[in-house]
């Protein structure tokens, strides 16, 4: 007699799929590719260069990179000293550095790989302490100086962001990934208390979250009564200056 006993189908599949052996039932595998990126384009720049400056002279100049705000972009590299450093060389002011605004084109955000390559050929190009290389930027530019200073702070003496912020996981990365550098980079934040653009508590929060991860000579300046117009007070105070040109990698 024909037994009509039967195993349930799920049965039969569980007890198939257990005797493959587990390194050929595995779905997952490796894999490599190789790839490679080209970036391109045109950035136009104002510069100040200080009196005595000697492109043929042995002297080598500080350099500070200034970064505009989300107002200046667009295609007329004037607008980049309507604030800023250059606004006081316009008023009859002289530094004892090179100053550099880049324009940043319509519609874009700073990125740190063009903004390393201008770093790159203004040092091959122009009379420049590398020592002695300061980054500081307002509101978009702020932001702009918060993320290249953290992602490279072995390129700078100091920097100096004003009523910007942060990507809190790129503080984080920074302190770990560039520690060392990060530790012993000077910073001189500013921010407006009434700022509604952008609000106090993005400066102050990336302030805290670097003096925990080791970052000590770092301090955040608030102006009481002042808006988002902060870098008014700041690049009108000739101590900011002083204090930049003290620094030294």
């Amino acid at each position: 007699m024909k037994s009509c006993f039967r195993f349930p189908l799920a049965l039969l599949l569980l007890v198939a799929a257990m005797s493959v052996p587990a390194e050929t039932n595995t779905r997952i595998t490796t894999a490599t590719f190789q790839w490679q990126t080209s970036h391109h384009g045109t950035w136009q720049y104002l510069q100040y260069l200080p009196p005595g400056y000697d492109p043929a002279g042995s002297k080598k100049w500080p350099l500070m990179l200034f970064l505009h705000g989300a107002g200046e972009r667009g295609s007329d590299v004037h607008r980049v000293a309507i604030h800023g450093p250059l606004h006081h060389v316009q008023q009859g002011q002289h530094f004892p550095f090179i100053i550099v605004a880049p324009l940043c084109p319509a519609n874009q955000l700073w990125k740190n790989e063009p903004l390393l390559a201008l770093l790159d050929h203004l040092v091959a190009t122009h009379r420049v302490d590398e020592k002695r290389i300061y980054l500081t930027g307002l509101s978009m530019g702020g932001y702009g100086t918060w993320n290249l200073g953290i992602a490279h702070p072995e390129r700078f003496a100091a920097i100096a962001p004003i009523c910007g912020g942060a990507n809190m996981i790129d503080v984080m990365l920074g302190t770990w990934d560039k520690k060392s550098a990060l530790q012993q980079l000077p910073i001189w934040a500013f921010h407006g208390a009434e700022d509604e653009v952008v609000p106090v508590t993005e400066s102050e929060r990336v302030v805290n979250a670097l003096k925990k991860g080791g970052v000590k000579n770092i301090r955040l300046t608030i102006y009481p009564q002042t808006k988002h117009d902060s870098w008014k007070p700041a690049y009108a105070d000739p101590g900011f200056y002083e204090w930049l040109l003290k620094q030294s990698r």
